[in-house]
């Protein structure tokens, strides 16, 4: 049986909806306030679909015929349904190659860290005071190809939801358990809990002087990897926390990687030892 449909509308101009739409693009705050993010390209909105990712628009080219894709999705959700002038439906797609068949408008995530399930061979990523939202996609994408159980994002940071940012995981945003928390306190009070209900998670951070080689530290334990800021590293709050520091080998000129790099190098030695 066909899904329920939501409304049906036609956008034509800049009015107020699309004026509260396109200010998702820029607006971090409006983002938060709205709950709700743009979703830009076919594997991001099919995997928001599969994933159980409410949406509460979907945006399409009113002008063309659509894919099988396209019908597809928006046969299949029960959801408001706008057809929007392409010239309108191109600027909240950023793209200045014509409109995208569709956009979603999706609802935003709880930032709670009981979202992430920590077990006896967890594994988590927390990324410390990012500035770039490419590299947090970028690290979102890596630890969802190697198989951690989530990543918490900490202090004044760059947005999970910036469109950068979700354009930059290539869907792995939606398979992916990520939660931004204000600061260092409200993490180490969740693992203080797992701790105390006997899941003994290492804090492992990760520096060019590291205590060790991240290929001689055992990484088969439950972990908790920190990435620090792309400029000044970790802060001090959390080199207190770590229980261990591991460096990257290197013998080339270069002193440090790039944080998405460095984090994708660590996760997958973590896989590599874990598989062996």
């Amino acid at each position: 049986m066909a899904a329920r449909r939501g409304t049906e509308q036609r956008i034509t101009t800049r009015n107020a909806r699309f004026q509260q739409w396109h200010a998702l693009l820029a607006n971090r705050n409006k983002r938060k306030r709205q709950g709700e993010f743009l979703v830009q390209g076919v594997r991001p909105i099919t995997m928001a679909v599969e994933h159980g990712w409410t949406v509460r628009a979907l945006l399409y080219d009113a002008s063309r015929p659509l894919s099988r894709w396209a019908e597809e999705v928006l046969r299949g959700i029960s959801t408001d349904r706008v057809a929007m002038a392409p010239e309108l439906l191109a600027e909240l797609g950023e793209r200045n190659d014509g409109p995208p068949e569709v956009l979603a408008v999706v609802e935003t995530r709880p930032d709670d860290l009981s979202r992430i399930r920590v077990h006896d061979r967890f594994l988590g990523v927390l990324f410390d005071r990012p500035t770039q939202p490419g590299n947090i996609g970028s690290i979102i994408r890596s630890a969802d190809a190697f198989g951690a159980d989530g990543l918490i994002v900490t202090g004044h940071a760059a947005d999970v939801y910036d469109p950068k940012a979700v354009r930059a995981t290539t869907g792995s945003l939606f398979t992916l358990p990520v939660v931004r928390s204000p600061s260092h306190h409200e993490v180490t009070e969740w693992l203080s809990k797992e701790r105390a209900e006997g899941r003994p998670v290492a804090v492992v951070g990760t520096d060019e002087h590291g205590d060790a080689d991240a290929d001689a530290f055992d990484l088969t334990q439950p972990v908790l990897l920190l990435i620090g800021n792309e400029t000044s590293g970790l802060s001090t709050s959390w080199r207190e926390v770590c229980d261990h520091v591991v460096s990257i080998p290197m013998s080339g000129s270069a002193s440090s990687l790039n944080a998405s790099n460095a984090a994708t190098v660590v996760l997958y030695e973590a896989a590599r030892q874990r598989r062996a």
